[in-house]
């Protein structure tokens, strides 16, 4: 179809004027590319860009840049020559330029931490360095161990079990722990359970929970947790020292020691290697666990908290308080992964020693031949506490209670 001779006249018409528009406009950008530059002083003003920088300025920015003494030039200079360009001032920020702050402590007025090189590595701001050392360091390989460590007990207790007693149980209990020492680990115990849950979910967590239950609940959740971790620490730090003075003295080194490390404490065999109130193993996890890395998390933890006096807290200073911290918290919590599992599910009566503060004689036998060869022998007592448990107590061989 044609159309109409109206039709066919106009669209003519309408070809014909585009081409005419068109052919104006390409002799125009010729003209505009073969006209010459209009000097720099010229009195037209160019119009300004979105951040400052003048549509004028921009080849004088280029030019600038190749300039020498381009990288010395002031800001004041620059804003001459070049609105907005700020690079000298983010140049100065990242050396750790002080600016003026209303608040009076250290690097409240410092936007971004120094930039300095580290030997052997690559990064050259100490905050980056620390950020690197958390994500590539620190997370993975102590989740990694955290999950070794709780695969291995899983099968461990597959394939062993709970460990049962041997003989028969006769009905007499011994006193293994006091009201004062039970109070003093339950106290501590709780404490450490709640830094630990909160530490692995504000650590972990965006791995594992943050898909499950979405962004909004986990913020609230990490931000709980996080206060929950910052009041709960004070309270680990006080009834930690209790724990180490009240257990101190019965786990101080002895020579059996070195047989129970030797033989694995027997627990490959059928038979535990004789040990006094606490063995070997026990006491490396006091040594280890509870004086060594306990204080350190307690130290790292109450830097964190910002509640030691006379320290600056510093930037510097609080990233390597926070690497001791998670680094000490990780070997700590596997150490007391496998504490746990042998005070409950692992063995048959150790949860109810430290929940009445009782055991029966077989198992003090069984367990701590040594020490319970102590109280037969009258050298410590059976029972330490004004009552005894209605079953009775332990009677030593030589008629002492």
């Amino acid at each position: 179809m044609t159309g109409s001779p109206t039709l066919r006249a106009a669209r003519h018409w309408l070809a014909g004027a585009g081409l005419a528009f068109g052919l104006a406009l390409a002799g125009g950008w010729a003209q505009a590319q073969t006209a010459p530059v209009a000097p720099a002083d010229a009195a037209a003003t160019p119009v300004a860009a979105p951040g400052g920088i003048q549509h004028g300025n921009i080849l004088a920015i280029t030019d600038a840049a190749s300039q020498p003494g381009y990288a010395e030039q002031t800001n004041a200079q620059r804003r001459e020559v070049q609105p907005g360009n700020n690079a000298p001032m983010w140049r100065e920020v990242g050396k750790g330029t002080t600016g003026v702050t209303n608040f009076p402590y250290p690097e409240y007025g410092t936007l971004i931490q120094p930039f300095v090189q580290y030997p052997g590595s690559s990064y050259t701001n100490a905050g980056e360095a620390w950020r690197q050392v958390r994500n590539q360091l620190i997370l993975p390989y102590g989740g990694s161990l955290m999950l070794i460590v709780l695969v291995a007990i899983g099968i461990f207790y597959a394939s062993k079990g709970t460990l049962k007693l041997h003989g028969a149980e006769t009905g007499r209990q011994i006193e293994r722990f006091t009201a004062f020492e039970r109070a003093a680990h339950w106290v501590n115990a709780i404490a450490f359970v709640a830094l630990a849950v909160s530490g692995i979910v504000m650590a972990f967590g965006q791995f594992f929970l943050l898909p499950v239950i979405g962004s909004t609940l986990f913020g609230w959740l990490t931000y709980a947790l996080k206060n929950l971790h910052n009041f709960t620490g004070p309270l680990f730090a006080v009834s930690l020292v209790v724990v180490i003075l009240t257990f101190v003295k019965d786990n101080l080194p002895r020579q059996e020691d070195l047989t129970w490390l030797l033989k694995g404490g027997g627990l490959l065999g059928g038979h535990e290697v004789p040990s006094h109130r606490f063995n070997a193993g026990e006491k490396v996890l006091f040594w280890g666990g509870v004086f060594l890395f306990g204080l350190l998390v307690v130290a790292s933890g109450l830097v964190l908290d910002k509640v030691v006096p006379g320290l600056a807290y510093l930037r510097a200073d609080m990233q390597i308080a926070h690497m001791v911290h998670a680094s000490a918290a990780v070997v700590m919590m596997v150490m007391f992964m496998g504490h746990i599992y042998m005070g409950t599910v692992g063995m048959q009566g150790a949860y109810s020693a430290m929940k009445t503060g009782y055991v029966d004689e077989t198992w003090a036998k069984e367990h701590h031949e040594l020490w319970y060869d102590d109280i037969q022998a009258g050298k410590i007592p059976a029972v330490r506490s004004a009552q005894a448990p209605a079953g009775g107590a332990g009677v030593p061989a030589t008629g002492k209670a």
